[in-house]
């Protein structure tokens, strides 16, 4: 007995086929909205793939991920995150052995930022016992690993309970540059991709806070276990990983997640 589908059906189907396959990988990404867009663009150039990127803080994108969000990748600031989703079972590493552990690509610096015309001294440390500071921007500690690591910093300085008092907080790390260049803050711990950015190094000027005053932020990189485009999502983070790519992230301030040569 021969089943008969009808045309109509044939087409439903192709159409939902090729949509599926001409949708762009989804990108939930923390903390690299001045980083990922040429990435992105290249990505797409080297691989005709469509990419897009939703740009949040780490905890806040965890959070969709466990309600379900159709993310495939997931690019956090803090390897937190990342882990907390593979040992859930809603993440993975990119397999060959490592599928339980986060792709650390890249590893973040902590600065100290103000804007040229703030009536301040240059950045530095001693700026942090300056009286003319009265408002101090920081990243959520509790949601974001550059608010921990400015938190860490201050109390290694011995100043946290000092300045407490002046501490203007930000959802994230994006949040905390706005505020001080608005003027919303005197000056701010910033991450050094933010003060790298076009616009932040035309008003400001930076202070690389010593890395021995905070821990390691290590950015990690996941898929999400039900994309629908694996094969897609792990030429991202392959991508991700080239050697090209890696040198890209350490001029906008982002110390590679693998040794790689200086670019020529």
């Amino acid at each position: 007995m021969k089943i008969r589908i009808p045309p109509i059906a044939i087409l439903i189907a192709f159409s939902t086929i090729c949509a599926i396959a001409q949708s762009p990988l989804r990108i939930a990404a923390a903390d690299l909205e001045p980083v990922l867009p040429p990435i992105i663009e290249q990505f797409r150039q080297a691989t005709g793939i469509q990419a897009e990127a939703t740009y949040q803080a780490s905890a806040a994108l965890t959070t969709q991920i466990q309600n379900g969000a159709p993310f495939d990748v997931f690019l956090s600031a803090d390897l937190g995150y990342p882990q907390k989703l593979i040992a859930a079972g809603l993440a993975e590493g990119l397999g060959d052995g490592t599928s339980g552990t986060p792709i650390i690509y890249g590893k973040g610096t902590l600065v100290l930022w103000t804007r040229k015309d703030a009536h301040l001294p240059a950045p530095t440390l001693e700026l942090l016992r300056n009286a003319a500071l009265q408002r101090l921007a920081i990243a959520n500690p509790d949601r974001a690993p550059y608010g921990r690591a400015a938190v860490a910093a201050l109390n290694k300085l011995g100043l946290y309970e000092a300045l407490k008092p002046k501490l203007v907080t930000a959802e994230n790390i994006s949040q905390a540059a706005q505020f001080v260049d608005s003027g919303n803050a005197d000056a701010g711990f910033v991450s050094l991709t933010s003060a790298s950015t076009p616009r932040l190094s035309a008003d400001g000027r930076y202070f690389v806070v010593p890395p021995d005053l905070y821990p390691p932020i290590e950015q990690g990189a996941v898929l999400v276990t039900k994309t629908e485009q694996r094969v897609a999502a792990k030429k991202f983070l392959v991508f991700l990983m080239s050697t090209p790519v890696q040198q890209q992230l350490r001029k906008l301030g982002l110390t590679p997640g693998r040794d790689v040569p200086d670019a020529p």
